[in-house]
């Protein structure tokens, strides 16, 4: 007889390991399992930091999501010991002749209505104020920037590994290099398969990033694409503490001198390690299975050359590291967390589109509310997949 749980959840990067976290906190009986050993490379969850920030421009039903995972952020802190969330401020950069947009249109106007809705302390600077308190920016005179002063970045592998550290010791069964293969419904539970034998539950929780495609029908996975992203360190050509807070924050860029948006973090590890910068592409999809993991030096010299060297001019060409990862994005860039429309006790959870990583103990917070059959704490409605049913 297969071993039965109250819920098991597919996949334990930032979701799934914040999801398996908020069950095993309530006693529930619950398996985690990643056909890998996560924190790992090979998903969505990985190189080294993530922003996060309280005022969300992607949308308003956003902001109560970030707000209680920096909360979540730092109960686990307290619980670990370990650092996750540094707030050395964030400023995101933007102008009315942008060319670059994150995500949805108005990013930066919607940041901004968020920061005054739901009183988010903030800062606007015009380009002469950027110029004095951010140096290593080398903003044109009609670009202005929002600056959260709480917002900063989560250390990524970190974040799962404490989570995932939580769950086994409040008694979560966690079985890591097992590959889930399928799941079927069965009297009124789900039996779940894998390479390593079947399992049931009451519930069955799909937190499998780039994977989720192969684990649904063609009418559903079409609405999941996976793009390949890099993430790049460069070398500083400036001392050290002029690439650190209070002098250089988190920030997000909207260029106007390029289609591109950029994004990047202090340096966090030493002047040897540089500092991270990336941008976002979704011209071509792959999947998870066939996506080119290396980064090439001709990417590296193209990052440097196109968007770097112009807007940053103390990062110099030379890379000291470049990794890739994969998102999954939907056709409006929003999250699909919801129950899947055949089978009523599988949740799909693809808090994704390349903004997902701070919202996660939130959702697996909600997660374990669904699982449970109370009401959410939090509004999950602007994430149900029929909105994709027309795209």
């Amino acid at each position: 007889m297969a071993p039965f749980f109250d819920a098991i959840v597919a996949g334990l990067g930032a979701v799934g390991a914040a999801t398996v976290r908020a069950l095993a906190a309530r006693g529930a009986r619950v398996l985690g399992i990643d056909r890998f050993a996560p924190p790992h490379a090979l998903g969505s969850s990985h190189g080294d930091t993530r922003i996060t920030r309280a005022a969300i421009g992607e949308g308003v039903q956003y902001t109560p999501l970030a707000l209680r995972s920096q909360e979540i952020w730092r109960e686990i802190e307290a619980q670990t010991g370990d650092e996750l969330y540094v707030a050395c401020g964030l400023l995101i950069i933007s102008s009315p002749a942008r060319k670059a947009t994150t995500h949805v249109a108005g990013f930066f106007e919607n940041t901004l209505e968020a920061a005054r809705r739901f009183s988010i302390p903030h800062e606007m600077l015009d380009a002469a104020a950027i110029r004095a308190r951010f140096p290593e920016f080398a903003v044109a005179d009609n670009e202005v920037g929002y600056f959260e002063p709480d917002a900063g970045f989560l250390r990524a592998e970190a974040c799962v590994r404490a989570q995932l550290a939580l769950a086994e010791r409040a008694g979560a069964k966690l079985h890591r290099e097992e590959r889930l293969e399928g799941f079927y419904e069965e009297g009124g539970s789900v039996r779940v398969h894998t390479d390593h034998g079947d399992y049931s539950a009451r519930s069955l929780v799909l937190a499998v990033g780039p994977w989720l495609p192969r684990f649904l029908d063609p009418g559903l996975a079409r609405h999941f694409t996976v793009s390949r992203q890099t993430l790049f360190w460069f070398e500083l050509a400036a001392p050290l503490e002029r690439f650190m807070q209070p002098r250089f924050p988190a920030w997000i860029w909207e260029l106007q001198d390029s289609g591109n948006v950029i994004y990047g973090f202090p340096a966090i590890d030493g002047a040897e390690a540089g500092a991270k910068v990336a941008t976002e592409q979704y011209a071509h999809a792959t999947s998870a299975e066939s996506v080119d993991r290396a980064v090439s030096n001709v990417e590296c010299e193209e990052m440097h050359r196109a968007l770097v060297a112009t807007h940053l001019p103390h990062l110099g060409p030379r890379c000291v590291k470049a990794v890739s990862c994969l998102y999954t994005i939907t056709p409006d860039f929003h999250f699909v967390v919801d129950r899947h429309p055949r089978h009523a006790n599988v949740i799909i959870a693809s808090p994704c589109s390349g903004h997902g990583f701070k919202h996660a103990p939130a959702i697996g917070e909600a997660l374990a509310d669904v699982i449970q059959l109370r009401t959410p704490s939090l509004d999950l409605s602007a994430f149900r997949l029929d909105r994709l049913s027309d795209r």
